[in-house]
């Protein structure tokens, strides 16, 4: 029984998104070209006015998000969140509620599928239906929040060489805006998510910003602590008139020295994080390696001795 529900969901599941791409691809338009008079007569690349799958699912989803009532809190911290994951649309925060509802209804109907399965107490169905709706609400927040992580890591990774080229840069006499450019397009196959916020800043000096302001928006916008200093050190540095290029060498060998301790760390915590999967899985191995021929011998002697000493 229960293969032929979880094959009927599934079956309804796709039905639904194959009913909604093919209103929104085929049928809507025709509508809307019906009301015009008809499609023009002149030759059209369909490649150019094709719908694409993805384009359309992203489109049902902030829909959904549409739908929902968020308080400014909620806007404001899942805006912040979506920012420093690289997603900076103008409806990045409905779609991912969207997602999160939407998610949460799939994991309801696939553990109600399921329930009755699971156990026979009515009370612990009734826990197991909860525990599913959660962890549907909850596990795209924890996605993000992964993801966020992630991005940071690689930001960090990456500011060292782009601290390199930039002292290069500003000590071969260019600005810090050309610098923060230059940088930018030099990074951008090797570290394209500190080019694209380098870039960013860019822009936004280009469009009125103050550089102090759009280099504030550059550590608020990633929430990585590296950039954070590193931005510190640049504004002071203009505000004071001090050396940039001395400045950013001395940052740039700091981190380095930085990372080379957490690798030192990391290395010394090996042996400690080591003892409780040898103690579990290798231990025992050898135990029975070493010592198995010699209990099997004792036992084989052992035994019938005492038998003996019982008679």
């Amino acid at each position: 029984m229960l293969p032929i529900l979880l094959a009927a969901f599934l079956f309804l599941l796709l039905m639904a998104v194959i009913s909604v791409y093919g209103y929104r691809a085929y049928v809507r338009p025709s509508r809307i070209y019906d009301r015009v008079g008809g499609m023009a007569e002149s030759p059209v690349d369909l490649e150019t006015v094709s719908v694409k799958p993805k384009d359309v699912v992203v489109r049902v989803f902030e829909q959904i998000g549409e739908q929902i009532p968020l308080s400014p809190g909620d806007q404001t911290a899942t805006k912040r969140d979506l920012t420093m994951a690289g997603f900076r649309s103008a409806g990045a925060v409905k779609i991912f509620f969207g997602i999160k509802v939407t998610f949460c209804i799939v994991m309801f109907f696939f553990a109600l599928l399921l329930y009755r399965h699971v156990t026979d107490n009515p009370v612990l169905r009734i826990v197991f239906l909860i525990a599913a709706t959660g962890l549907g609400y909850y596990a795209p927040g924890l996605y993000l929040e992964s993801l966020v992580k992630k991005r940071q890591t690689k930001l960090r990774l990456s500011l060292p060489d782009a601290l390199d080229m930039m002292v290069v840069s500003v000590e071969a006499g260019l600005g810090l805006d050309q610098a923060l450019q230059h940088v930018a397009r030099e990074i951008e196959e090797s570290h394209p998510d500190l080019s694209d916020e380098l870039g960013l800043v860019g822009l936004e000096m280009r469009a009125g910003s103050r550089r102090s302001e759009a280099l504030r928006s550059l550590a608020n916008r990633t929430g990585e602590g590296e950039l954070r200093k590193l931005v510190a050190i640049l504004v002071q540095t203009d505000r004071f008139g001090t050396s940039m290029g001395e400045g950013l060498r001395t940052h740039s060998d700091f981190m380095r020295l930085r990372r080379k301790q957490e690798a030192e760390e990391r290395a010394a915590k090996v042996g400690v994080k080591l003892v409780f999967p040898i103690f579990l899985f290798i231990l025992p191995s050898m135990m029975i390696v070493a010592a198995g021929p010699a209990m099997l011998k004792l036992f084989q002697e052992l035994f019938p001795l005492m038998r003996n000493f019982g008679k």
